[in-house]
């Protein structure tokens, strides 16, 4: 039951920071955007976004929501001339994202997951294709400058892989 809740704490948070904040963001500075009649909105999601991925239905689903909501911004603030586009970023080892969360992921895997589990952190240990914060920066800045109406921009080469097979 303590783990139960503890999931869904963090679910809440997951939520709370990637879904709801970057709706908030996109809610306080969208007037002054109108206002202006320019702007670019670029939300970071992540590379989940592109394959189904383990051990991460919480977390792709917050970054999925965000998917939508921006992909759906995009029509409706063109007619303002302010662009909303997504970043989405691969796995990044060097920023230790796996780390700063309130509970270690592998805290959160019930018992019965351990054997499915295990070869997947094995594998998360040992990628092939990352993601490094240059890479983040570039698609940031491909995005705020792009004007040929392109939604998504895939950030590092495991990102842009999953996107081509897409």
């Amino acid at each position: 039951m303590q783990q139960a809740a503890s999931a869904l704490s963090c679910i809440r948070q997951v939520f709370a920071t990637n879904t709801r904040g970057a709706m908030a963001m996109a809610q306080a500075v969208n007037p002054q955007m109108r206002k202006r009649r320019a702007g670019a909105i670029v939300n970071v999601t992540s590379s989940v976004t592109l394959a189904p991925m383990p051990l991460a239905a919480a977390y792709t689903a917050s970054k999925q929501a965000i998917e939508g909501f921006t992909g759906s911004l995009a029509h409706e603030l063109a007619h303002f001339n302010i662009r909303a586009k997504l970043v989405e970023p691969g796995y990044a080892p060097t920023t230790r994202f796996a780390q700063n969360g309130l509970v270690p992921v592998a805290d959160l895997i019930p018992e019965a997951y351990a054997d499915f589990a295990a070869p997947i952190f094995a594998a998360f240990a040992r990628p092939a294709l990352t993601t490094r914060e240059t890479d983040v920066a570039a698609a940031i800045w491909a995005a705020v400058h792009d004007t040929a109406g392109q939604l998504r921009f895939p950030a590092g080469a495991d990102a842009m892989a999953l996107a081509k097979a897409k």
